[in-house]
């Protein structure tokens, strides 16, 4: 067991925790949402901006366990840069590595550095965490104004 969070808790986790990157607020952002964690506290708003089909900066602001904050910096960096469609997917991809529901497909490149968070599924308890702000910023994508809740 001990060595299982030590595995969660790895030093890529802690890096994106202790320095988030682009943790900030984007004031001409096209789109926004906000999301909640009921279960820890973690509050998250991601802000995205869109030029024509892409995504060319996206950020967010908030509070959260290590988990949270580490996806948060991670999603950022993931999705900066790509089309929609390809956002949309990263958000499905990472949701079935996370949930431990990953489909095996050989189209596409990996999740690379997102795969750090591949033991999150076992346990449940910190899935909700890992993914609060992709949830977020799929609301955002798709122009969702209702709060995301983790629940």
């Amino acid at each position: 067991m001990m060595e299982d969070l030590h595995d969660l808790y790895q030093d890529l986790i802690l890096d994106h925790n202790r320095r988030p990157r682009n943790k900030r607020l984007v004031i001409d952002a096209d789109r926004k949402a906000e999301g909640y964690n009921p279960l820890c506290g973690d509050r998250v708003t991601v802000y995205v901006k869109v030029d024509g089909d892409r995504v060319v900066d996206v950020a967010f602001e908030g509070s959260g366990c290590a988990i949270s904050t580490a996806s948060a910096s991670l999603m950022t960096e993931s999705v900066k840069g790509k089309t929609l469609t390809e956002a949309k997917s990263l958000f499905r991809r990472f949701h079935g590595l996370i949930t431990g529901e990953a489909e095996e497909s050989r189209d596409g490149p990996g999740l690379g550095k997102l795969e750090v968070f591949s033991g999150v599924c076992k346990f449940p308890a910190r899935v909700k965490c890992a993914t609060l702000a992709w949830h977020t910023v799929n609301a955002a994508l798709n122009d969702e104004r209702d709060p995301v809740k983790t629940e």
